[in-house]
């Protein structure tokens, strides 16, 4: 009996739900004259694990610890922050804001605050050919709730998360 007790609480957290959030979805592209806006949910789980579905689960930004996988009409991304220096800073960050721990500084991020809000641009030194080019995430300070993410694409293209 004391057996299952131990691993009762494990066995536990991995039934508990997980805390989700209604996210909107923008996506912009200088050659498309309208842009694409999708709803879905954002589901969160500490220490490191972010969902972002959206357009009934065929779009999809998922990170999991150090990896991360995006779904994007039909083709799937993948990449790891221990590889990439964008994605490394990324994932610092988010770790930090998903745990309430403050912002790590780096040379490839800036802050600012205002009104409340903070806002923290990820630009990574090396520039090579990536999907993304920077992230500008904004956070309310008191909260530490995401309010948007936006991450943007060679050829002035971008794609925007509003988090409700």
């Amino acid at each position: 009996m004391k057996r299952c007790i131990l691993f009762l609480p494990l066995y536990l957290f991995t039934l508990l739900p997980l805390s989700a959030q209604s996210v909107t979805k923008v996506s912009h592209s200088k050659a498309v004259k309208t842009d694409v806006v999708t709803t879905g949910q954002m589901t969160i789980r500490k220490p490191d694990y972010i969902c972002i579905t959206t357009d009934g689960g065929k779009d999809q930004l998922i990170m999991d610890g150090t990896k991360f996988t995006m779904t994007m009409k039909g083709k799937k991304h993948t990449t790891d922050s221990k590889t990439n220096a964008l994605f490394a800073t990324f994932q610092r960050v988010l770790h930090a804001v998903i745990n309430g721990h403050p912002i790590p500084t780096g040379n490839d991020l800036t802050m600012q605050q205002s009104d409340g809000m903070q806002t923290i641009t990820i630009t990574p030194s090396a520039q090579k050919r990536q999907l993304f080019t920077t992230f500008v995430l904004v956070v309310d300070s008191r909260t530490s709730a995401m309010k948007r993410l936006r991450m943007n694409g060679r050829n002035e293209g971008y794609t925007e998360y509003t988090f409700q």
